[in-house]
């Protein structure tokens, strides 16, 4: 006879397959799983239980002498003991209450289960191991979506009983929840959506506890289906049955619906008859036919309006582009699964697992040769090296794609966000429709409202790690793990890329992505995120942190918003390197070697930095050294032309302006008289030190772009060029050399560019490919980062080089310069949960602001 506690089965427990059954142990009554017999006991047998389990069925005389055992030891009844767990992380929304339920039930453990705005709180009671077991499931057996931070417990006095209930959520005013983010549609949910038999075959809106929309549908915590914009939607009976039951896969799943319930399809047609839209099914198959036709639709996802077209019609795509005054910015683009991407890209298994994960991001991936007939569009990604696609991540889009027997349509759809260029993405209905009038044939809806705008996240693999370019949906509002506790403040960011960010303990919460502060309905944006953000987390800043640039209009919003709180500027680049140091958990104690490589921040002397080497701990930072200054004429213009800074870096290293040189020749001859004046007066200039106005100069002159139509262009052309030359082509040795100045006490190390510009011009001379003039300029930076890293390290002594800025994102650069520090020794530090270009810029904001 095994060792354990003889009780009597009192009667079996409905439902749980059979699996539970209520035993009498000295007159308290528990549920005990019988999975391990051979064969379930009957009403009255005794049994040997061990930590909630039956272990062996056992007749009356053994148990009267297992009784006896256990008194001479003292131990007649069990210990029973009540547990207090407060669960603190991402723990609603993800089905952490039904697991709690099952684990409870699963030791023969009674108690409640709730979600509070400090996140979940358990009570359990039963048999002493069992509530320790119980403790441990909580840690190790968590859903796959939750993120459990910290479980606090505390001891309960006994209250006997047997059920366990799941009780009504409660908001006790104490600590924050953290929200999840929106999750792709999960494989259970796709398989029912096909299948015929299936009560909801074909829906366009089912979910589960593992899967759905979270973060912009809901309205306030704790989470629950009246805190979300589905509270509008009554559940049917069938609904009802699955919400209330523990046992099922949808078991308080708050976005839970059928075609019964709602959310409902709707489709509106520009030029379509007069009287009701199309409706549910109908509104689906005519997108599909319209898509099919090469028009463009306006489909409303989770966090706002795409744009959709067919990306293989050359004609669609060319009509977008010039409706959304897109330029030559690349689109985005959805593939009905992974056999298309495969045929389209060329993808790692790393890059494959980054695609198909419940975040679903736009993945850059390297464009594959395809066959006649089998690419995209050239407007797509006009002179692009990659494709930015992801595949469907809600029910809609897997059913634009067709299921089962539905006619081919796209395999390939442009989703590109419903927009102007610049402005916010689109969510509300009638803002669509009147907004996007210009720029849809038809609009594909549903009734759900979105609460919160969320653009897709954009993110790479590169380096042996993700790098993000956009973090927003899939991954907002995730918290971030501070390095030491932080008062309660806010971080407003930069003006490029923004997002804002609450911070509050050990807890920082980036925004998603609100856009470019170039535009008024960009401002409203940040405000309304912000304001909701507060909401989410109940953070309420006491102090507020915006870059020090002197003009930036996120500056004068926070001025504008702070109520009389203190507002606290930051230098630019040092936020840059403190966003890595932050994501990477440095202490306030600890320094880096920063560098910190971008198109624009304002410099503590007035001029434009943006190729910087920094000495950097959180509470403050020595330019140790930087690329030398160039003059940028103008502003603007020359950041939208690359010529005039390929012209700027020729005056600056004293090359003439010869008609040979490809960005002369582009230069307009009335324009390079004035530009020339300008350089030899400084009228109208400012010196710059940035490295992405020098990737622009060196495209120009490589006669590779010589006018850009979006940030970047000309230096994401120059590193697809490197690309192609072949890796051993970035290699250390193998590019030009910049001159590297005396180290000086107290003065930084100047990095001339001119060296650089001469080598240049002199392949582009002799006939040298761009190609293996991009590869070399790729080189000669990778080189320059880890040369100006030793300075730094006979200086100071320093071996850790965090980088960042925007210059970063470029994966030949950063891929060769991790691996040139590497081999030198240094330790490297690079972006992995926040972009790094301004993108992650708040977050080092608020670490520089709370560490001073």
């Amino acid at each position: 006879m095994c060792l354990g506690i003889p009780g009597r089965v009192v009667e079996a427990v409905d439902g749980y397959a059979g699996q539970l059954v209520l035993v009498d142990v000295e007159g308290a009554q528990r549920r005990v799983n019988i999975g391990m017999l051979d064969t379930p006991p009957a009403d009255g047998d005794w049994v040997l239980l061990h930590m909630g389990f039956a272990v062996e069925v056992i007749d009356e005389a053994q148990a009267q002498k297992a009784l006896s055992g256990l008194e001479m030891m003292g131990q007649a009844r069990p210990r029973r003991v009540r547990r207090r767990f407060e669960v603190h992380g991402v723990v609603q929304g993800v089905g952490f209450r039904p697991f709690v339920y099952a684990t409870a039930s699963d030791l023969a453990l009674s108690g409640t289960v709730a979600n509070t705005s400090a996140g979940v709180v358990a009570e359990v009671e039963g048999e002493a191991a069992a509530v320790e077991a119980f403790g441990r499931r909580l840690r190790a057996d968590a859903p796959p979506l939750a993120v459990v931070e910290s479980v606090l417990t505390s001891e309960q006095p006994t209250r006997g009983g047997t059920e366990f209930a799941i009780e009504d959520s409660t908001d006790d005013g104490g600590t924050r929840t953290l929200v999840s983010p929106d999750i792709a549609t999960c494989r259970d949910c796709l398989d029912e959506m096909r299948s015929p038999e299936n009560r909801r075959f074909r829906h366009p809106f089912i979910t589960c506890t593992n899967c759905g929309p979270r973060f912009t549908i809901i309205t306030g915590t704790p989470y629950d289906r009246a805190a979300t914009t589905m509270a509008a939607f009554g559940m049917c009976a069938a609904c009802r049955q699955e919400y209330d039951d523990p046992a099922d896969r949808r078991f308080h799943a708050q976005p839970i619906a059928c075609h019964e319930c709602g959310p409902r399809l709707e489709l509106i047609r520009k030029d379509g008859p007069s009287g009701a839209p199309e409706k549910d099914e109908d509104a689906l198959q005519g997108a599909r036919e319209l898509l099919a036709e090469g028009r463009i639709v306006a489909v409303k996802g989770l966090g706002g309006y795409h744009l959709a077209c067919d990306a293989r019609n050359e004609k669609a795509v060319v009509e977008l582009r010039r409706r959304k005054q897109r330029g030559g910015k690349p689109f985005a683009a959805m593939v009905s699964g992974l056999e298309v991407a495969a045929e389209l890209v060329t993808m790692t298994g790393d890059e494959e697992a980054l695609l198909s994960g419940v975040r679903r991001p736009v993945v850059l991936l390297p464009r594959r040769a395809a066959k006649p007939g089998a690419a995209v569009a050239d407007a797509v990604a006009p002179g692009n090296p990659d494709l930015g696609l992801m595949l469907p991540y809600t029910p809609l889009h897997a059913l634009l794609f067709g299921v089962g027997d539905d006619r081919p349509g796209p395999d390939v759809l442009v989703m590109t966000s419903a927009n102007l260029a610049g402005e916010p993405i689109v969510t509300d209905d009638r803002r669509a429709l009147a907004e996007l009038s210009p720029l849809a044939d038809a609009w594909l809806r549903h009734d759900r409202v979105i609460h919160v705008p969320c653009d897709d996240s954009v993110s790479r693999f590169v380096g042996g790690a993700e790098l993000p370019v956009r973090r927003s949906r899939g991954y907002a509002p995730l918290p971030l793990a501070l390095p030491f506790d932080v008062p309660p403040m806010l971080a407003v960011g930069a003006d490029l890329k923004n997002t804002c960010a609450l911070a509050e303990g050990r807890y920082a919460w980036v925004s998603q992505h609100i856009g470019d502060m170039d535009d008024l309905s960009t401002v409203r944006a940040l405000t309304r995120s912000e304001a909701h953000l507060e909401h989410l987390t109940g953070v309420k800043p006491a102090q507020w942190v915006a870059d020090r640039h002197p003009d930036y209009r996120s500056a004068d919003w926070a001025r504008a918003h702070a109520n009389g709180r203190p507002v606290r500027t930051v230098q630019h680049h040092h936020a840059h390197i403190a966003s890595v140091m932050g994501e990477h958990g440095l202490s306030p104690a600890e320094s880096v070697i920063g560098v910190a490589f971008d198109g624009t921040g304002y410099g503590t002397d007035g001029a434009v930095w943006g190729g910087e080497v920094l000495v950097a701990g959180y509470k403050s930072f020595r330019r140790a050294a930087h690329l030398g200054y160039a003059p940028l004429a103008g502003g603007d213009a020359s950041v939208l032309r690359p010529y005039r800074m390929a012209l700027a870096h020729l005056h600056a290293a004293s090359v003439a302006w010869d008609e040979g040189i490809p960005a002369v020749r582009a230069c307009p001859a009335g324009e390079r008289d004035v530009l020339a004046h300008q350089l030899t007066t400084g009228f109208g200039c400012v010196p710059t030190s940035s490295m992405g106005r020098l990737f622009d100069a060196v495209a120009s002159l490589a006669g590779v772009r010589h006018e850009v139509r979006y940030e970047a262009e000309a230096a994401i052309e120059l590193e697809g060029l490197a690309r192609s030359a072949g890796a051993g082509s970035t290699q250390p040795g193998n590019g030009y050399a910049f001159g590297i100045g005396p180290s000086e006490a107290g003065v930084p190390v100047i990095a001339d560019p001119g060296p650089v510009i001469r080598a240049v011009v002199s392949d582009v001379r002799s006939g040298v490919p761009a190609e293996l003039i991009a590869a070399r300029f790729h080189a000669s930076v990778a080189a320059l980062v880890a040369d100006l890293a030793e300075v730094c390290r006979v200086q100071t002594g320093l071996d850790v080089v965090a980088l960042g800025g925007g210059v970063f994102q470029n994966a030949v650069l950063l891929e060769a310069a991790q691996r040139t520090l590497t081999d030198r020794g240094f330790t490297v530090l690079r972006p992995r949960l926040l972009p790094p270009n301004d993108g992650g810029i708040a977050f080092g904001q608020l670490l520089i602001a709370a560490a001073c």
